[in-house]
């Protein structure tokens, strides 16, 4: 089964770095293209993980990069309204010529998460059932129909223009990994970006997906199944996972070995990296997205240099 990889550009990192200018970011997006890369993602976050917007980001390096796929790994839709979320994601999309991947989350439950929804004026507790109903009238809206409705917002004979460059808007994918995030998955949307497990337990989650769309009547050939996985290489072992553990730290400031046992993590030489990524294709998924912690010129040429022994 052939597999895609996709970038993360590194929008969170930048900013701590005190480095927020968006031209070597664009530069990064452009790079991996030339190297084959299949798609650019950008994070999202208002406060608790600073970084650039990124949806404003993508429409630069959308009309930067002409080949690849860009996308949200991922977006809170419950933080924006979906109105004017579905008139950003349209227009975006245009920009993009229909190369856009809308990856949403529900944001995880940590106080800084919890004090960013509360400077956006959002229900913390209300973000799955925001989520999912700013997705439904985002969809109708895209359709570029008349639009009533009547819900947390109000549409009276609303008429969005314009409506995505792909019909019926760009493929949605959920991240989340418990039952219920499985369940989200399998019903609502068109993919699953999950950041943990490994590669044995996504194929029996994976399998569920699928199964929860088959009995929701929904063709489960049709799904995407993902991985968003955090890389670093270095034929020192030791000296690779001293440097992924410092990483997390900085970026989370929560303990490394808590967030490793939430997200999948490769840290080692480059020749396991690809029997690493090739466990996950082995599994079924097709399209994996890698966030490099650090040295991301380097990573690009390595993981460009693994492409062969990946399926195509």
């Amino acid at each position: 089964m052939s597999i895609r990889i996709g970038y993360l550009l590194p929008t969170r990192e930048r900013v701590m770095a005190g480095q927020p200018q968006a031209s070597s970011l664009l530069e990064l997006a452009e790079r991996a293209e030339r190297l084959g890369f299949d798609s650019v993602w950008a994070g999202d976050s208002l406060l608790a993980r600073p970084r650039h917007e990124p949806l404003t980001l993508l429409a630069a390096v959308a009309s930067r990069v002409r080949r690849v796929d860009v996308g949200t790994a991922v977006l809170l839709p419950a933080l924006r309204n979906p109105v004017l979320l579905a008139h950003q994601v349209a227009t975006l999309d245009q920009v993009a010529e229909g190369r856009l991947i809308l990856g949403v989350g529900i944001a995880a439950d940590v106080p800084n998460i919890r004090q960013e929804f509360t400077a956006a004026g959002v229900p913390f507790e209300k973000r799955v059932g925001r989520l999912l109903e700013g997705l439904r009238l985002a969809r109708l809206l895209w359709s570029g129909k008349p639009v009533d409705w009547d819900g947390r917002w109000k549409v009276e004979h609303g008429i969005l223009g314009p409506t995505p460059y792909r019909q019926g808007g760009p493929p949605i994918w959920i991240g989340g990994s418990l039952p219920a995030s499985l369940d989200r998955a399998g019903r609502f949307f068109d993919g699953w970006l999950p950041i943990a497990p490994d590669a044995d337990q996504w194929a029996r989650s994976w399998n569920e997906v699928k199964e929860i769309a088959r009995t929701a009547g929904r063709d489960p050939n049709a799904l995407t199944g993902a991985m968003y996985v955090t890389v670093i290489t270095d034929e020192d072992r030791n000296r690779a996972n001293e440097r992924l553990n410092a990483y997390l730290e900085q970026y989370y400031g929560q303990p490394a070995a808590v967030m490793r046992s939430r997200q999948a993590c490769y840290a080692g030489p480059n020749g396991g990296l690809a029997e690493w990524l090739q466990g996950y294709a082995r599994a079924g998924a097709t399209h994996l997205v890698l966030r490099f912690a650090g040295d991301h010129e380097r990573h690009l040429e390595t993981v460009a240099a693994l492409r062969s022994k990946l399926p195509r």
